[in-house]
């Protein structure tokens, strides 16, 4: 067991910046900043309901799930090209690095796209070289994983995987994402099986705003080997045994959670108390472009707001580069990098 010493909390962010970090739950359209979407929209000739970037700054007063997924969704439609996709992609990933991310798992909606018309190859092409780049140019490791809108039918997601076969080469996994309420994971169970027998990776997002049921149907009828988000699990203790028991990894969002009201207030967050119970949660920043914070910010709010400290932050690393699907070598690297970093630091005391 690795034994994390004191740190002062005034060398907690530079802490937080250095320890190496996988990001596991990100869509990457949730990175398209108002800057980025104007300046797509005037290149594709597309009109937004927006006068300018302020205004649409304005909108982001989410009240729940589906509120921010109607912008989402408009904010989608000024990608078009490979290249604007390249463009988004490259923007996050850049940024991701000079945070600290040494791993990202890119979640991306192609039915957003395709249905407007989109090539699937345009998107694919986009993203793909992104991530080529980003390891090549960056050194961080990057994946996408192929997620399926839960308010569609299992006939439209069917389709759509078989659709992105060609493709298969750029993606290592399968998701479940959008409107959560209505949509239990159950809907999906043939189109799970279909990517598991592919040898895909698959994760859900379960227990945002749905109950424990959901998250209990992502692990039995899904396989799901990561639930995204998960903080429903706090109200069934039979589930969150079975969490700890497991080590199923939980991606969690604090600053998504506060935004589209899971929580009123960030200290209400049950993160700390996920923590305590033993289960294997992490921290990530879902669509930080819309929810005010990237994976540093979100470490930065909700360790101020938790009052937590560097055992803490060691943890959550740990625990995101464990859960990652990169290859063993990749995390054993990662892992005695997050050691040496905490080691320094403490020696630097």
């Amino acid at each position: 067991m690795f034994k994390v010493h004191a740190i002062p909390p005034q060398r907690l962010p530079e802490l937080l910046r250095r320890m190496p970090k996988a990001e596991l739950h990100l869509h990457i359209e949730g990175t398209l900043e108002p800057e980025m979407m104007f300046a797509l929209a005037q290149r594709n000739g597309v009109a937004l309901p927006y006068a300018n970037v302020q205004a649409l700054r304005a909108a982001y007063d989410f009240h729940n799930l589906q509120s921010f997924l109607d912008l989402y969704y408009a904010g989608a439609s000024v990608l078009c090209t490979a290249q604007d996709f390249y463009d988004l992609a490259w923007a996050y990933l850049e940024r991701a690095q000079a945070e600290g991310v040494v791993r990202a798992e890119l979640f991306f909606d192609p039915q957003t796209h395709t249905a407007r018309g989109v090539p699937m190859a345009a998107v694919f092409d986009g993203l793909g070289r992104a991530c080529a780049d980003a390891r090549t140019r960056l050194g961080l490791s990057a994946e996408l994983i192929l997620c399926f809108l839960r308010h569609l039918s299992q006939e439209d997601a069917l389709a759509t995987l078989e659709a992105a076969l060609p493709w298969r080469a750029h993606f290592i996994g399968v998701g479940l994402d959008s409107s959560e309420l209505g949509h239990p994971p159950e809907k999906f169970t043939e189109v799970f099986a279909r990517a598991r027998a592919l040898g895909l990776h698959v994760v859900a997002h379960a227990g945002e705003e749905g109950p424990p049921a959901y998250i209990w149907g992502a692990l039995d009828a899904l396989k799901a080997e990561r639930i995204d988000h998960g903080v429903q699990a706090w109200h069934d203790l039979v589930l969150m045994q079975h969490l700890a028991d497991e080590q199923v990894p939980l991606t969690v969002c604090p600053l998504s959670n506060l935004k589209l009201c899971v929580f009123e207030r960030l200290a209400d967050h049950t993160l700390a108390r996920m923590l305590d119970a033993g289960l294997c949660v992490s921290l990530h920043s879902d669509d930080p472009a819309y929810f005010g914070g990237y994976l540093l910010e979100n470490y930065h709010q909700t360790f101020a707001a938790l009052h937590l400290d560097a055992r803490h932050a060691y943890r959550l690393a740990a625990n995101s580069l464990r859960a990652s699907f990169a290859p063993e070598p990749d995390k054993q690297r990662w892992m005695h990098a997050l050691k040496q970093v905490f080691a320094d630091m403490s020696e630097q005391d």
